[in-house]
């Protein structure tokens, strides 16, 4: 055999060595698609709307904090299990988190919106049946001397949430500081 032959003979080889590996990938994509492809239009409508509905609770949240409605905002929470744990302290029950939340923040909402605000993104959001976990991202503005917007705090929630009564919930919200950095269950 020539060295043209063998190069030949190495050319076809790789060839036939790609084609096998692309099949294999091609069927593990395939596997994949056709196990998405196993759930209902029912199933996949349902995924979307639960989505839909925590991505409100999670707008909720921020929208009843900065009016300083604690009764909408503690009800976001399962009634009796829901738990938030922050930099505030922490509350288990709906009633215990809007006691908290008036004793160390107030409820005065006449100024709240107009002198700070929260911003809410990167929600990643993971469904499990009637539950679900979900972590986003948090910062949190004030209105500087100037009059513009001054951010103070920049972190993220990591959240437990639960179908309860047909409605999803907080069951357990963490807020983490980044920055600056704070760990509010690093005191546990």
């Amino acid at each position: 055999m020539n060295i043209k032959s063998i190069s030949l003979l190495c050319v076809v080889g790789i060839c036939v060595i790609s084609i096998s590996c692309s099949g294999v990938r091609s069927t593990s994509k395939e596997r994949a698609v056709s196990s998405s492809q196993n759930e209902t239009v029912e199933d996949q409508l349902r995924k979307l709307q639960d989505r839909v509905e925590i991505r409100q609770l999670l707008m909720d949240y921020g929208r009843f904090l900065d009016q300083r409605d604690f009764a909408a905002f503690s009800d976001l929470f399962a009634e009796q299990e829901g738990e938030w744990i922050g930099g505030l302290g922490s509350a288990k029950g709906s009633r215990n988190i809007r006691e908290l939340m008036e004793r160390t923040i107030g409820t005065d909402s006449s100024m709240a919106e107009a002198s700070n605000f929260h911003l809410f993104t990167n929600d990643m959001i993971r469904l499990d049946g009637d539950r679900a976990e979900a972590t986003t991202k948090w910062i949190f503005v004030v209105r500087s001397e100037d009059g513009g917007p001054q951010p103070v705090f920049l972190g993220h929630y990591e959240d437990t949430i639960v179908r309860e009564n047909g409605r999803w919930r907080f069951l357990r919200r963490v807020v983490y500081g980044d920055l600056p950095a704070d760990s509010p269950l690093e005191s546990d």
